[in-house]
């Protein structure tokens, strides 16, 4: 058996777009096949950053490629990159089974274009595969309270680091 302490962390960005009343975006995770959805399936778009890539253009590409969303202007950095491991329970193949969890870098946006654009059924115009099958506006401070146990951690950073955008 592997030990997970000695791998790596897998490089990510995060997206967290805010809309003109200061409300975050959430996307509802679409449960893995033959699974169900959980009762912490909603998350910001996030994902990994490819070799040579800059984290805040990583967040960009991310946010379009699982909302559709290409308008924003960026508000603010998190000042850290932020850390979780997985539990045993979540590592199964892919990239799982070669990393210990994620560290990220969240960066925040503000979505300027109208509620139509975004479109996580079918983003990147269908380019990309669905990542979520729901999505609403959502009150910042709330966001640990949706994520799964295992990134509350984070959340709360992520939270804490852009909690002047909405005071």
């Amino acid at each position: 058996m592997t030990d997970r302490s000695k791998l790596p962390y897998r490089p990510c960005a995060g997206a967290a777009l805010f809309n003109a009343q200061g409300r975050v975006f959430v996307g509802r995770r679409k449960p893995r096949t033959g699974g169900e959805p959980g009762s912490f399936e909603w998350q910001m778009p996030q994902g990994g950053i490819d070799e040579g890539e800059d984290p805040r253009e990583a967040a960009i590409r991310e946010l379009y490629e699982e909302t559709n969303v290409r308008s924003i202007t960026f508000l603010a950095e998190a000042p850290d990159w932020y850390s979780y491991d997985l539990p045993p329970e979540a590592v199964g193949g892919g990239w799982t089974a070669r990393y210990r969890g994620q560290t990220q870098k969240w960066f925040a946006f503000r979505f300027t274009g109208p509620d139509s654009e975004i479109d996580v059924l079918r983003p990147a115009g269908g380019k990309h595969k669905a990542e979520f099958g729901d999505w609403r506006w959502e009150d910042l401070a709330a966001l640990p309270g949706l994520i799964v146990p295992f990134k509350r951690g984070v959340y709360a950073e992520v939270v804490a680091a852009f909690r002047h955008l909405v005071a």
